[in-house]
């Protein structure tokens, strides 16, 4: 990256493999040398802007996370921003950012050349001269064109820098992987018929179809909740074995499949489980506190895509209806994520043996397999998947279908780490600036606390002296010297609440 003055710049790293700490790196070096002059971060999610800005700070950079503008108050680096927040007014960050603004895609696959995101990504960061573009999985399930992504002849990205997950586990930055497929004998009604069969079987997309739901159905005690208890099994099994905080996780097709199995894992386990539902409230600050906490099970429903950083998790149930390569690869990544100062043990994914979740697993295995022995068999290319294997989700069905019955489990472990897999290394904790040019307390975070206390401050001042908030806040203003509370420095700020407290404090 060193020589790289203009144009776009894409890393493809395997999910969990940490693209944020060079793109971080990169841009503490740019603003340093004066190779920019401020950074705009893109990512898909709002919990993700503090993510990144709370790494940023661990290295000296400071950012405002979900920002509103791509001019950041004065003592800050950057912002943080999502897609869909760039969709809503392109043409207002177009005005607000520069050549010399270096704009970085998180998880630059969201992006797609005729769709709105990629459509006004493009429009408001038209001016910069650098898109640093990141992504673990570096294509679409709909086909679509990355704005700024190369393309070969075939279609397939051409990223500048490619680290895939093979290379991840050989160098202990990720878990390696075992996938435990489920199959037996399965039996749903089909308008007037009765289908019985395993995933062995081949069967028409419709039949597959409902034999794929029948085996993600909670209401069949032999089916889904016979695979929640072996995987329970083997969490207690890690936990057992010194992981004393290892979690699971089972992604579900929708929130009423979730809760269902919520109430199937308590039944089995005892003590019910964390549910996140991404339309909830609080559902990012619920996701975040059990990463934290010594839970064993998560239940989620797209939560648990890009950026979500729970290294403890090492058991998983798919359970979700979707099935493209983006969405597989994305749910891999959820636990392949390495503990500093841990070996990084191997994680255990229970799929059901479905034709194409088991093709996904094998070319993953293959890619595994194809590290350990450091070549690259002929013909082998990465992320390239056929279009016929495209399935978002599986349809939905009318009133002529019900699952009946299923007699399902664990067959022997598909695939998993590699026989020939090298002795593990301990993963270094990753290194950061000097702790004493660090504060303890982002100052993102400082800056909101400021921010708030200020507005109780202006509140109780108006309140007394009979006149709007805004009266007391351009006043304030006028005397500090500044436009408006949100270009306000974090000294602006805190000098604005002592001229607060002073008058207050007067009779």
């Amino acid at each position: 990256m060193a020589a790289w003055q203009d144009g776009t710049f894409l890393i493809s790293a395997a999910p969990g493999a940490g693209k944020t700490r060079p793109a971080l790196e990169f841009a503490r070096r740019e603003l340093a040398r004066g190779g920019c002059d401020s950074v705009v971060i893109v990512c898909p999610t709002a919990p993700l802007t503090t993510q990144w800005a709370r790494a940023a700070h661990v290295l000296g950079l400071d950012l405002v996370p979900d920002a509103d503008s791509p001019r950041p108050p004065s003592g800050f680096d950057g912002v943080v921003v999502t897609y869909a927040r760039i969709s809503q007014g392109p043409e207002r960050w177009s005005a607000g950012c520069r050549e010399r603004t270096l704009v970085i895609a998180d998880e630059a696959h969201h992006l797609g050349e005729d769709l709105t995101w990629g459509e006004c990504f493009a429009r408001a960061f038209a001016q910069p001269a650098r898109w640093l573009l990141l992504s673990g999985t570096p294509f679409r399930s709909d086909g679509a064109a990355i704005p700024g992504v190369s393309y070969d002849a075939d279609g397939v990205a051409e990223p500048d820098i490619s680290y895939t997950y093979a290379e991840a586990v050989q160098d202990s930055v990720c878990r390696p992987v075992a996938f435990v497929a489920y199959d037996g004998t399965l039996s749903w009604r089909s308008g007037d018929d009765v289908v019985e069969s395993s995933f062995e079987t081949v069967l028409s997309t419709r039949e597959a179809s409902r034999r794929y739901r029948t085996a993600i159905s909670t209401e069949l005690p032999d089916g889904l909740p016979r695979i929640l208890r072996e995987a329970d099994t083997k969490l207690r099994g890690l936990r057992k074995a010194g992981h004393t905080d290892a979690a699971g996780l089972v992604i579900a097709a929708d929130g009423a499949h979730a809760r269902r199995i919520a109430k199937e894992l308590k039944e089995v386990t005892g003590h019910s489980p964390v549910v996140v539902l991404h339309q909830e409230a609080q559902s990012s600050a619920r996701l975040a506190r059990f990463g934290g906490s010594h839970e064993p099970w998560l239940v989620a429903v797209n939560m648990v895509s890009e950026g979500v950083d729970i290294p403890r998790l090492r058991v998983g149930v798919y359970a979700t209806a979707a099935k493209t390569p983006l969405v597989f690869r994305q749910i891999i990544g959820r636990f392949v994520r390495t503990i500093p100062g841990r070996l990084p043990e191997p994680s255990w994914l229970y799929v059901p043996a479905d034709p194409i979740l088991t093709n996904h697993a094998s070319t993953v295995e293959h890619e595994l397999r194809a590290g350990y022995r450091r070549t690259v068999e002929e013909g082998f290319e990465e992320g390239g998947f056929d279009q016929d294997e495209r399935v978002a989700t599986e349809p939905a069905e009318a009133v002529d279908f019900q699952p009946l019955s299923a007699n399902v489990a664990p067959q022997m472990t598909l695939f998993g780490p590699a026989p020939s897999a090298p002795k593990l290394i301990v993963a270094p904790a990753p290194a950061s600036v000097d702790a004493s040019q660090v504060r303890t307390v982002p100052a993102y975070e400082r800056r909101a606390r400021l921010r708030k206390a200020r507005h109780r401050l202006v509140t109780d001042l108006a309140r007394r002296h009979g006149v709007t908030q805004q009266v007391v806040n351009g006043q304030i203003n006028s005397e500090i010297g500044v436009a408006g509370v949100d270009k306000a420095t974090i000294e602006q700020l805190e000098r604005s609440i002592e001229l607060l407290e002073k008058r207050l404090a007067r009779r």
